[in-house]
């Protein structure tokens, strides 16, 4: 007779998983997946505005070539890396290809930092990042955005009083889910303080080229500083192409640990983005498109908070990315989400994105992915969930 089957008695899953905060913008997608709300939830382009004539017509091109069903290298295909390379004005030998930024930023923590390392993060945190470091236990310490973007004052008083990170995290430009971008001061305050001190800066950049109003800051300059790109807001999430502009050391260890979690990205995908990127007057032209929408867009929104809201909520115009972050005094947001789904309306309320401050009367709104008229309609609907709250 076979000895019965003993199930473990212990806790499924490792340390590390269990100290990972599940993702509330995750868990809403199901709920926005239901054609009667509108969401102001997900991070997520415009569908309407993903080029697939063009990607259709990518994968023609480069299906011509047996080669790109292939396997490539762990670092990526040579091609789509000489091209991200030109771009971001680099040595290619600087760049390695993810399968989005959000798997460079997994590996870079697996590479970087060991338990207990002290990480460096703003409050509100991108809620990727956050768990990207706390799969690796480290130690996270969350200072609040200014509005200039990272608060170095608070971090170098921090530094003075011998706190030691491993690694300082931001989102530089239209930073999620706060919009902020950090101000060329803020930028070359950061790359002293890593040069004085010795950590990496890890600057996460996927909405960069959404700018529709404004002037571009240049990015953080400094050798201590690790950009992470991505194809997925201006050619198409599923795609999946990101990538990391490092040192080449840096670039080592992260190819390493890519051999273990996947061998390679797609070779397929990674010759299509190079084909649609190197087009630099058809790449221009679709992304001028796409920022435009999004302005107009945001503008819709911001429009339809005056006249909902007057100044009774509090925010700042959005200047480029896909979100305004709202503060609504006086309302757990929590709360509110509850009562809104009822209306036919969603969005992330703050608390999703704290560390160790309070931002319960904050929502984040996503103008991306919802037309002009639709942006109005939600708004309507928001208000009359306040209303009910």
């Amino acid at each position: 007779m076979p000895h019965p089957l003993t199930l473990p008695t212990s806790p499924i899953g490792s340390a590390a998983l269990r100290s990972v905060r599940g993702s509330a913008i995750r868990d809403l997608l199901a709920v926005t997946e239901r054609p009667e709300v509108l969401s102001l939830a997900g991070g997520l382009p415009a569908t309407e505005l993903i080029p697939s004539v063009r990607i259709a017509d990518a994968a023609q091109h480069v299906l011509r070539n047996r080669d790109a069903l292939q396997y490539t290298a762990s670092c990526g295909a040579s091609r789509c890396r000489e091209v991200v390379a030109s771009t971001d004005n680099v040595d290619p030998a600087r760049i390695l290809l993810t399968h989005g930024s959000q798997q460079a930023l997994s590996l870079l923590a697996q590479a970087l930092i060991d338990p207990g390392d002290v990480v460096i993060v703003d409050d509100p945190v991108y809620v990727g990042a956050l768990q990207a470091f706390q799969c690796v236990r480290a130690h996270i310490v969350a200072l609040p955005i200014t509005d200039s973007g990272t608060n170095t004052a608070a971090l170098a008083a921090l530094l003075a009083g011998g706190v030691r990170p491993r690694v300082v995290h931001t989102v530089s430009n239209f930073h999620n889910p706060s919009g902020v971008t950090a101000t060329k001061g803020t930028r070359e305050e950061l790359a002293n303080l890593a040069e004085s001190y010795g950590f990496w800066i890890i600057e996460d950049d996927p909405y960069g080229r959404l700018r529709f109003d404004g002037e571009p800051q240049s990015p953080i300059p400094d050798e201590s500083v690790i950009r992470l790109g991505s194809a997925s807001k201006t050619l198409a999430p599923a795609l999946r192409v990101g990538w990391l502009n490092a040192p080449p050391a840096i670039v080592s260890l992260v190819e390493r640990l890519k051999q273990c979690a996947d061998l390679c990205g797609s070779t397929l995908n990674q010759l299509m983005v190079a084909e649609m990127l190197s087009d630099t007057s058809w790449f221009e032209s679709h992304v001028s498109n796409v920022t435009s929408e999004y302005g107009t867009r945001a503008a819709a929104l911001t429009s339809a908070l005056d006249d909902a809201f007057g100044s009774s909520v509090e925010y700042d115009s959005p200047t480029g990315g896909m979100f305004c972050w709202i503060r609504f005094p006086r309302c757990d947001t929590r709360e509110l989400l509850n009562v809104a789904l009822s209306h036919g309306v969603a969005f992330v309320p703050g608390a999703a994105f704290s560390v160790s401050t309070d931002m319960s009367e904050f929502a984040r709104l996503s103008f991306a992915t919802l037309s002009p008229q639709e942006l109005r309609e939600a708004v309507r609907r928001l208000r009359t969930a306040i209303d009910d709250v």
